[in-house]
């Protein structure tokens, strides 16, 4: 399987170097808009409406175009100047209980592997999120696109949810029915005991696409089939250099009770990390090293936004959607 992303998880003064890959896969049959009389594929040209000429690919850009009309070209290196720490590392913000998120916000899985000497403080971080029941709030940026995330052990594997961010959730005041709306007790009852004889526990081994599974039936019906497309997955793994967790554990440790002590609430916990390495530094603590482009250091940590966690978190509690 081809990795999407490299990167690494800034995980106190301790960097885990890891490899991200996609965690779901949709399995709707995609069709290919083709000429009814003989089969053949309907193509598209890529022309330019100012020349009228043909446009290759490699000469494509992006473009935001201004209220006015006038486009504004942004290219490569653009995007490449802008700040954005989390491109090549996932920046823990907190952690939190995993039922404080409401699903709304959920978008896309991914699973991430530990990369070359990665393994050690990778199997730390998951089985300290197991052990506390605990999940990682992060920030990450995949394909030029910064998201909040949350990262959380499953069967064995740590998995990077991404989360739409707060203003990207519509309020949900259009849908709400009329408050004046009754409902007697008799259709409460009964709504409630068809809910109960329908309660069970959730195994999605029970559950079947049946539209896709007759779609595919009538395809192989109308055809012998094609031959499978073999992808070549030649990534190599980088080696990285030994890392002291003992240490580096111990120094994020301290300051985080430094920070807590100083300030008496949750504050940014970036920043803190970052001011408390460059105070005391651990000995020997060296930081676990990717060899990709990022070289991230030993205790550093992008800032974050200064969002506070809630002083009592409650169980089962939804999250709010910020004004």
């Amino acid at each position: 399987m081809q990795a999407i992303w490299k990167g690494t998880i800034s995980f106190g003064m301790v960097t885990i170097p890891i490899k991200v890959y996609s965690a779901t896969q949709e399995k709707d049959i995609s069709f290919r808009q083709v000429h009814e009389a003989d089969g053949g594929r309907i193509r598209y040209k890529r022309v330019c409406e100012v020349d009228g000429e043909e446009v290759p690919y490699s000469d494509i850009g992006k473009g935001y175009e201004l209220p006015d009309g006038r486009m504004v070209v942004l290219t490569d290196e653009d995007f490449a100047s802008l700040p954005l720490p989390s491109a090549k590392s996932i920046e823990v913000l907190e952690f939190i209980p995993a039922e404080q998120i409401d699903p709304i916000y959920f978008a896309k899985a991914y699973y991430l592997a530990a990369d070359g000497v990665g393994a050690k403080p990778y199997v730390l971080l998951r089985d300290a999120l197991t052990k506390t029941g605990q999940c990682a709030l992060v920030k990450v940026a995949i394909r030029t696109r910064e998201s909040l995330a949350l990262l959380r052990e499953r069967d064995g594997a740590l998995v990077l949810q991404t989360m739409l961010w707060p203003g990207e959730v519509r309020d949900s005041e259009f849908a709400v029915p009329d408050a004046s709306i009754e409902i007697r007790k008799q259709e409460g009852a009964m709504a409630e005991s068809y809910i109960a004889t329908l309660t069970g526990e959730f195994d999605p081994e029970r559950y079947h696409n049946d539209y896709r599974e007759a779609l595919e039936q009538l395809v192989e019906a109308k055809a012998s089939g094609l031959p499978m497309v073999e992808s070549d997955d030649g990534e190599q793994i980088e080696t990285a250099e030994v890392v002291d967790l003992v240490a580096a554990l111990r120094a994020s440790v301290e300051a985080a009770k430094k920070r807590r002590e100083g300030s008496g609430t949750t504050s940014d916990s970036g920043s803190d990390v970052m001011a408390a390495s460059k105070s005391s530094p651990p000995k020997k603590a060296t930081s676990t090293r990717s060899s990709s482009n990022s070289k991230p250091a030993a205790g550093k940590v992008a800032k974050r936004s200064a969002a506070k966690a809630p002083a009592k978190p409650a169980a089962k509690k939804v999250a709010k959607k910020s004004a």
